[in-house]
């Protein structure tokens, strides 16, 4: 039991230890002409320090990626349906490349024939209707 006891105490003990440490190195100050910039460890981010009244007065700095994030979102959205686009394009059945059958011919044919005959009685109509509306010339008379 006294065993337990002194475990527990030493391990309590460590704790406070440990995350004295860790707040120790999360963060990293570096001496700029302006005052200090001072890096989290941790996450990234970056603050301006500067002294007054002798004390650090630390502001977040303006990260590009921070500035960007609303449009790396943005694009990694578009990205996400163009991807998903494609892949039903992909999943699809591919376009008919060989030539086609024997009875698909004929059929394209005979469609090609009946457009090509009516189009030529067209044709023929307005040849005849030409024809009766336009009024004989005159012969000229030779003296």
């Amino acid at each position: 039991m006294r065993i337990a006891r002194l475990a527990a105490f030493a391990l309590a003990a460590t704790i406070p230890a440990a995350v004295a440490q860790e707040a120790e190195t999360r963060y990293t100050l570096e001496k700029t002409p302006d005052g200090y910039v001072r890096m989290d460890n941790r996450t990234g981010e970056m603050s301006v320090c500067t002294e007054r009244a002798g004390q650090l007065v630390c502001r977040l700095a303006a990260d590009e990626r921070s500035a960007w994030q609303g449009e790396i979102d943005r694009l990694t959205r578009r990205l996400d349906e163009v991807e998903k686009r494609l892949g039903a394009l992909e999943g699809s059945p591919t376009p008919q490349t060989a030539l086609p059958s024997e009875e698909q011919f004929e059929q394209s044919l005979t469609f090609m024939e009946r457009f090509f005959r009516r189009f030529i009685d067209i044709v023929k109509d307005l040849e005849a209707e030409t024809d009766t509306a336009k009024p004989e010339a005159p012969s000229p008379q030779k003296t």
